[in-house]
């Protein structure tokens, strides 16, 4: 390949580099628009039988959790301040080879998030509009979404901070709407049922969090924009911490009004477990507006992941791990990796044929494996590698991260066995092709330059 050739010095002025046009508040919009705000009434259904109707107590766990490794990802993106998320984590930390197999696990997540997206718009869309079937809903969306992504960054934010403030203020129509139907009807339970009343105990609520796992990918979604963040050391770590938190918060905020509207969850039906919740809430008003906020969410959510997957695939591009000439391509006007941008929009159409427990169960499976190499790279770069010490470091950089992985690894542990065989396979592929790429381990796999006065590849 030509990138291996000697060449003179680069000049600068022809570079392409991704642009740094964003601040810790649209960081956090981007993560926001990444969980889904509504999200919660994404697996509404399913998520409250698995917890036994305690479902805001299963949101209470997943969050801590996931503060852990939150807290993790902060630490390693002070450190290393580039695109790429647990995938550059761990190659630093372990070497190339362990980094590769963590950033293949990870593409699962990003890979199958738009689908979901899809899945969920062309869902409620074609049930609102019987007219229009479901594919064209999904093919329009994955268009729409994939020339968004193209045009740039600070579209995609501007398109986001509306779509993220709408489903803002649909939660609170939704508690208001609520608190006028608790009012008027007598209560069956303690207002701390929904959390761990009668009945909860720790596999349901394990089983549940598993679940919901899915639901705070984005912070990890903000740590692959570092190349396109200002002041990335701060701005990265404050959105990480701030995303984790306020998407915790939403949800179980939602997810215990839920459980107090609707605690006879038994009657519910998974498939339209949402639209009965929303009913008794507040009628049909209340329906129609949960489907326009749920699919400008979706479609938001959807845009978020394919800037995230596109960013990581551009990462391991730009390293010789894809070829280069695909995956490390920017576009010279928009400064985009637009040829991953289109192939990611491309696999979206499989939205059309997938169905949507797979993808559930395949997200959460990546993201924990990736979750729990975060947790042990700060273990290594910070007390193994750069010798921390004394009793702050112990607490920031051995126990935190020991907590987080500890708490990750039980909630991958409770995934249904579906996940861990397509999963599986996902890694034996991956693994293989790491072969392939290697020769067999007779050679290294190519290492990730951090310095961003490097030359980026060639843009069009």
């Amino acid at each position: 390949m030509s990138e291996t050739h000697a060449s003179p010095a680069p000049v600068r002025t022809g570079q392409t580099k991704l642009k740094r046009a964003l601040g810790t508040p649209a960081l956090l919009v981007f993560g926001l628009a990444y969980m889904l705000p509504l999200a919660v009434f994404t697996s509404y259904g399913y998520a409250t039988a698995a917890t036994n109707g305690h479902l805001a107590g299963a949101y209470v766990v997943t969050t801590i959790a996931m503060l852990f490794t939150a807290y993790s990802y902060a630490n390693m993106v002070r450190e290393y301040p580039v695109a790429g998320s647990a995938y550059t984590y761990t190659q630093k930390a372990f070497g190339g080879h362990l980094g590769f197999m963590v950033g293949w696990a990870l593409l699962l997540d990003y890979l199958l998030l738009p689908m979901l997206s899809y899945i969920l718009i062309g869902q409620y869309m074609s049930a609102v509009v019987p007219a229009i079937p479901f594919w064209v809903w999904v093919v329009l969306s994955v268009v729409l979404v994939t020339v968004l992504n193209v045009i740039g960054i600070n579209l995609v934010t501007n398109v986001n901070l509306a779509l993220v403030g709408a489903q803002i203020v649909f939660v609170v129509i939704f508690v208001i709407s609520s608190i006028g139907y608790l009012s008027g009807n007598p209560k069956t339970v303690g207002i701390l049922d929904p959390f761990f009343g009668k009945g909860a105990d720790i596999p349901h609520l394990a089983a549940g969090a598993a679940i919901l796992a899915l639901a705070f990918l984005g912070f990890d979604a903000v740590s692959t924009l570092s190349e396109e963040a200002r002041e990335p050391k701060k701005s990265i770590p404050r959105a990480i911490m701030l995303t984790t938190l306020a998407g915790g918060l939403i949800f179980t905020v939602s997810a215990w009004v839920a459980g107090l509207v609707f605690p006879d969850f038994a009657h519910l039906s998974q498939d339209a477990a949402t639209l009965d919740l929303m009913a008794r809430a507040g009628g049909v008003v209340l329906s129609g507006l949960f489907t326009a906020a749920f699919v400008a969410g979706s479609f938001a959510a959807a845009m978020t992941s394919q800037v995230s997957v596109s960013r990581i695939l551009y990462s391991m591009g730009r390293d010789g791990m894809l070829p280069k000439r695909v995956f490390g391509r920017l576009h010279s006007t928009f400064r985009t990796p637009y040829l991953a941008i289109m192939i990611i929009g491309a696999l979206g159409l499989v939205a059309l044929v997938i169905p949507l427990d797979w993808v559930f169960q395949m997200i959460n499976f990546g993201a924990l494996i990736a979750f729990s190499f975060v947790n042990l790279a700060v273990i290594k770069t910070y007390l193994v590698d750069k010798k921390e010490r004394g009793a702050v470091a112990i607490v920031k950089y051995l126990v935190a991260p020991v907590l987080g992985f500890a708490l990750v690894v039980y909630l991958w542990t409770s995934l249904p066995v579906l996940a861990f065989i397509i999963g599986g396979i996902w890694v034996v592929i991956g693994f293989i092709y790491l072969l392939a790429l290697t020769r067999g381990f007779t050679h290294r796999p190519p290492a990730m330059d951090f310095s961003e006065e490097e030359p980026i590849l060639e843009a069009i």
